[in-house]
C-alpha cells in the first residue's frame, strides 16, 4: 500500500472538559504515514499567526485541502495555505477578513482558489494574490445580509450556530458545488436548482472521481453518487462493518484508492454544547459500546471489509481532515 499524506492537528491538555473546538486544538500537523511498516513522520507542525486568529488560545488545524500533483492546497480556520511537496516549502499564503472557520480549498480550473468560509455560511473564489472575484451565500442570499464587509471575521472566534455549515467545494461540468450540512446535500451556485440529496445525514466531503462523487456522512456512511443524474447510487454503512458496538467516530476526509478500496478518516465525538451537532451519536450509544479514537481505516466497499486502521492518537493527532496519497 503506498505512503499517505494525513491533516489535522493535535490536541492541547484541556483546563476544561467541555472546551469548545475553536480553542482546543494546538498544533496544525500533516503526517506523511506507510500503513505498512506503520512509521509516521511530522511533515509540518504549524501555528496560525495571531495576526490572522481571533486570540493566543484560538484553534490551529489543518482542514480539508487539495493536492494537485506536487503542490498540496491546506486551509486552517483563517488561512489558506500552499506547499510545493515533497519537502513541504511554502510557496503561498492568503488571509483574507472574510475568512472564518474555512473548511475546505481547491484550486480551480482557470487558475483561482475555492473556500468553504464556514462561519459565514459562504463560498469565496479568489486569485492567488488574494483578489476576491466571487462570493455566493449558500442559502441563496446576498451573501452579506447577515454579516458586515467591516468586520475582520479572522478576529472573531465563532459564528456559531451556523445556518448551513457549507464544509467542502468541488468543481464538477464546469458548475462550482458545495456540501451542506444542515440541509444534508451537495449544491450548485452557479446553477440554482442543481442537487444531490444526501438524506440519510449531514455530509462532508465531495470527491469527483469518474462518473461519481464520492460523499462521507458524519455518522459513518460513505454515500456514492452518480454525476450523471445526481442520484445517490449506493450507500455504505460503515458501521455495519468491522467490530460491532463501537462508535467509529466523526467521519470525514476520504480517499479512493481504486473501485473497491477508500480511506476513509474518524475523529473521537467529543462533548459540544451544540447538542444537535452530535444528535446522530445518540442513536449508536447504548450498554458496551466503545469510543474509538481518532484513526483511519481502508474499506473494501465491494466485499464489505475493513482490511486496516492506524491509530493517529498515539502519534499525537487528535482530529483528521484529509487523506491524500503520497508520492513515491
Amino acid at each position: 500500500m503506498e505512503s499517505l499524506y494525513v491533516l489535522g492537528a493535535r490536541q492541547r491538555k484541556l483546563l476544561l472538559k467541555d472546551e469548545e473546538e475553536w480553542n482546543l486544538y494546538e498544533a496544525a500537523l500533516i503526517f506523511h504515514l506507510n500503513p505498512n511498516t506503520g512509521a509516521v513522520r511530522t511533515c509540518v507542525e504549524y501555528q496560525t499567526p495571531l495576526e490572522a486568529r481571533a486570540n493566543e488560545h484560538s484553534s490551529n488545524v489543518f482542514k480539508s485541502g487539495t493536492l494537485v500533483g506536487n503542490i498540496l492546497y491546506t486551509c486552517t480556520s483563517t488561512e489558506v495555505l500552499i506547499f510545493r511537496l515533497p519537502n513541504f516549502e511554502r510557496i503561498g499564503f492568503i488571509s483574507l477578513p472574510c475568512f472564518n472557520d474555512l473548511h475546505h480549498v481547491t484550486p480551480t480550473q482557470d487558475g483561482h482558489l475555492l473556500v468553504a468560509s464556514t462561519g459565514l455560511d459562504m463560498v469565496v473564489k479568489f486569485t492567488l494574490q488574494g483578489e476576491v472575484l466571487a462570493e455566493w451565500s449558500v442559502l441563496g442570499e446576498d451573501p452579506w445580509s447577515r454579516f458586515s464587509r467591516s468586520v475582520d471575521y479572522r478576529k472573531v472566534e465563532s459564528t456559531k450556530p451556523h445556518q448551513s455549515h457549507p464544509n467542502f467545494v468541488f468543481e464538477m461540468d464546469g458548475d462550482v458545488w458545495v456540501t451542506r450540512l444542515r440541509q444534508r446535500d451537495a449544491i450548485s451556485l452557479e446553477r440554482p436548482g442543481k442537487r444531490i440529496d444526501i438524506a440519510v445525514q449531514s455530509p462532508h466531503d465531495g470527491f469527483v472521481c469518474g462518473h461519481h462523487i464520492y460523499f462521507t456522512t458524519v455518522d459513518g456512511r460513505v454515500a456514492i453518487a452518480n454525476r450523471r443524474n445526481l442520484q445517490i447510487d449506493k450507500i455504505v454503512d460503515l458501521k455495519e462493518i468491522g467490530e460491532e458496538k463501537a462508535l467509529l467516530g466523526w467521519c470525514r476526509g476520504l480517499l479512493p484508492v481504486d473501485e473497491r478500496r477508500i480511506w476513509i478518516g474518524f475523529t473521537r465525538v467529543r462533548k459540544t454544547r451544540f447538542k444537535e451537532n452530535v444528535l446522530w451519536v445518540a442513536n449508536i450509544l447504548r450498554e458496551g459500546v466503545i469510543q474509538k479514537p481518532t484513526h483511519i481505516a481502508l474499506y473494501d466497499l465491494t466485499s464489505r471489509q475493513c482490511l486496516q486502521e492506524v491509530d493517529l492518537e498515539s502519534h499525537g493527532m487528535n482530529i483528521v481532515f484529509s487523506i491524500f496519497a503520497a508520492s513515491p
